[in-house]
């Protein structure tokens, strides 16, 4: 607790009013009034508060799998259909195939992307991005390929007049630094189009990955972890074009060749998918295809999942799902409000543990908090138990999804971790289950220990690969870690018992992770105040980063580790303080379109009133077009949870409820009022019907774009959850 809530609130805002002064007699007359009203008016924003919840809910739970998980939608994407038209050109042209699913797939991804072009001549990554040059080129390289920019010209110039502007090959060199996961495939895709010669893409140190994997992080890779089959390949095709005139350099390399196809095809997953992506997948294919090795059966692989992975209207999406994640996540905001039940049956004859449900004479708030047995086994089947091909990880950590693709990550982890300590698994029927919770939980925490990096934080798929920006460690990724270690500290020991002392970390060591991942989070945050994420995003911001994200996920680890009035911390929240828009919420800007109170139906409106089509895509704000800026569900929602664990979880010394009247009454801590106004806009844009309307937001490779339609739902859920909570305590 802060021993001093005046003190305490004058620091935070510098330039807050003070109490203006009222005589005491005016006070007195005044008094019963004002707590009549006060009451009345928190009476009504606490019953529009649970109605929020409830449509959050309802909206997730009607979104549900087989009453086991959550898949969710990842956004369709003109990037992704850009190089699988690519990849399938080159599989047509140099394998002599005249299979027609080939041939309508390209021309129906070609007449998607026509339909998709932005007003600017662009293209963006989802259909609710703006216009950039690397999907921009990659379109026209499709184009190019399949033969469709000829017959259809002026869509091609207008896109080539966007690439001018942007500053053509330098603009797409000067997007990606140094970093060359994803500026020499798009190079490479080009080449294959002939819009620019094999000369000019950068040849790739494909050989490396002959090297034990082990190796890989002292191999100085110019591409991140999750590259090496992009390496590979790409390596490949420019050798192939371009050879290297140095002898020595071209021996070893020719001697690469068959070994490192075969390291290419130890890493591909069931599905022929690298990580599920299809962008990666097709850079691998149009690249081998295009030298001859198209029959290779890692091609044919890849392939079938790009055919497999098609949409009905003819594009295809960034990824195939994050059905791991995104459960991990609706759990975790389930248990915002309390513990989540495992749903209850009479356990049949024989048997030592209950099946999945059939619940009855349950209290309406214990229903919608609980989950079948099912959801608990399917996220403890994702859990990955054999050392993976990919990246060499040891077993113990979850990836994204259930689907074979996924890699074990530092962010899923955790949040599966999360989500398995909000499960209410008290009653005896649940034995077993509850062992193999715990048994999964000691080789998680165990993986996520094992991950971080010397710097304190943690990476999100290899520790050692610091050189580049993806795969150093993230200050989100860090917090989630942070969390998940924290919330399972007080079962050590029956974790140990579960799984055996020597599977589970001690105490010391956890403790000591804590305490670096806390000094990493500290050296790591912004002068302003904020913490920037790795793995989000903000599209109308000038960097394309996203403070509120990143400050609000890193305040909910300072508050789980009882650490909400430490320095670093009120830092934080006077960042989200300043950070909140004129309209009550946070992030956003004039690319967020949500339906309001003006839309008619089917319409969505900008925020500001004025009805446009669904998924239009509006141009930039250029220059002084000043734009109202319309915040965001996503990082509202984000901003507002780590702000009540902080504020109202801990209150400096203050009931929450209480805190509204003070400011009322001249009180100088405006952080309640932040709350509140931030709650308002949510519970608005919740109860207009935006919860489908989800932005992008989400990274996904080295920025590229992707929205996912639950985001909105499950970010939503989880704050108004926690303000729940803490408000309404009963």
């Amino acid at each position: 607790m802060h021993s001093n809530p005046e003190q305490f609130t004058e620091a935070l805002v510098p330039d807050s009013p003070l109490r203006p002064s009222v005589s005491p007699a005016s006070q007195s007359s005044h008094r019963n009034r004002e707590q009549r009203a006060f009451t009345a008016e928190h009476a009504d924003f606490l019953s529009r508060l649970t109605q929020a919840w409830e449509t959050a809910y309802q909206h997730l739970h009607e979104q549900m799998v087989d009453n086991t998980h959550w898949t969710g939608e990842l956004s369709t994407s003109a990037l992704s259909t850009a190089t699988a038209i690519s990849a399938l050109v080159q599989v047509h042209k140099h394998n002599a195939t005249n299979d027609n699913d080939i041939a309508v797939a390209i021309q129906d991804g070609c007449q998607w992307l026509l339909e998709h072009q932005n007003a600017d001549g662009g293209f963006g990554d989802t259909n609710r991005s703006h216009s950039n040059i690397a999907t921009t080129l990659l379109v026209l390289a499709a184009w190019e390929s399949a033969d469709f920019a000829a017959s259809h010209a002026e869509a091609a110039q207008h896109a080539w007049n966007y690439v001018e502007k942007q500053g053509k090959w330098d603009g797409l060199r000067a997007r990606y630094g140094k970093d060359k996961t994803f500026v020499v495939p798009i190079l490479s895709s080009c080449a294959l189009a002939g819009l620019v010669p094999w000369k000019e893409v950068p040849s790739l140190p494909f050989e490396a990955a002959w090297l034990p994997q082990d190796w890989y992080r002292w191999a100085r890779m110019p591409v991140v972890s999750y590259a090496v089959p992009a390496l590979v390949a790409i390596g490949q095709a420019v050798f192939h074009h371009s050879p290297p005139k140095n002898p020595l350099l071209r021996m070893v390399r020719r001697k690469a060749i068959s070994p490192t196809l075969q390291v290419l095809r130890r890493m591909q997953p069931a599905s022929g998918g690298y990580l599920e992506a299809v962008p990666l997948t097709s850079f691998v294919l149009m690249n081998l295809a295009a030298i001859g090795q198209g029959n290779l059966p890692v091609c044919q692989e890849c392939t079938r999942f790009i055919l497999d992975s098609r949409l009905k209207d003819g594009s295809w999406p960034i990824d195939t799902n994050l059905a791991t994640w995104i459960t991990s996540l609706s759990v975790h905001a389930l248990g915002r409000t309390g513990p989540v039940r495992v749903r209850l049956s009479e356990p049949s004859i024989g048997t030592s543990s209950p099946g999945t449900l059939a619940q009855t004479h349950t209290p309406e708030n214990s229903v919608k908090n609980s989950v079948s047995s099912g959801l608990v086994r399917w996220l403890l089947s994702c859990q990955h138990k054999h050392r993976h091909p990919f990246t060499g990880a040891n077993p113990g950590g979850w990836g994204w999804t259930n689907l074979s693709g996924a890699v074990p990550d530092a962010d899923d982890t955790p949040a599966a971790l999360l989500a398995l300590r909000q499960l209410d698994l008290e009653d005896p029927r649940w034995f077993r289950l509850r062992s193999e919770i715990e048994i999964a939980v000691s080789s998680g925490l165990g993986w996520l220990l094992r991950l971080q990096n010397r710097d304190g934080g943690w990476p999100t798929f290899c520790r050692g690969w610091g050189q580049l920006p993806f795969d150093r460690s993230g200050t989100d990724l860090t917090a989630h870690a942070l969390r998940a270690i924290n919330a399972w500290l007080p079962d050590l020991d029956r974790l140990a018992r579960a799984a055996g002392r020597t599977t589970v970390p001690t105490k010391p060591q956890l403790f000591n992770a804590q305490q670096r991942g806390l000094a990493y989070l500290q050296k790591n945050q912004q002068p302003d105040g904020c913490w920037q994420p790795l793995w989000f995003g903000n599209q109308d911001r000038p960097l394309e980063d996203n403070p509120v994200y990143g400050t609000g996920k890193v305040l909910l680890a300072y508050a789980a580790l009882g650490l909400a009035d430490s320095p670093q911390a009120l830092q934080g929240i006077a960042f989200l303080q300043h950070a909140q828009n004129s309209d009550g919420g946070w992030g956003g800007g004039p690319s967020v379109q949500y339906r309001d109170s003006f839309s008619k139906p089917g319409e969505v409106g900008s925020g500001a009133g004025a009805s446009v089509k669904p998924n239009t895509v509006p141009v930039q704000p250029r220059g002084n077009d000043h734009s109202p800026l319309t915040s965001s569900i996503e990082e509202t929602a984000i901003a507002l949870e780590g702000l009540s664990e902080c504020c109202l979880g801990h209150n400096f010394g203050r009931n929450p409820l209480e805190c509204e009247a003070l400011v009322a009454n001249g009180d100088p801590s405006p952080v309640p009022a932040t709350i509140m106004r931030g709650l308002e806009y949510l519970m608005l844009r919740v109860g207009e019907g935006n919860l489908d309307r989800s932005w992008p937001i989400g990274f996904y490779f080295a920025k590229l774009w992707y929205h996912e339609r639950l985001y909105p739902a499950v970010f939503s859920l989880s704050a108004l959850g926690t303000a729940k909570r803490l408000l309404l305590p009963n």
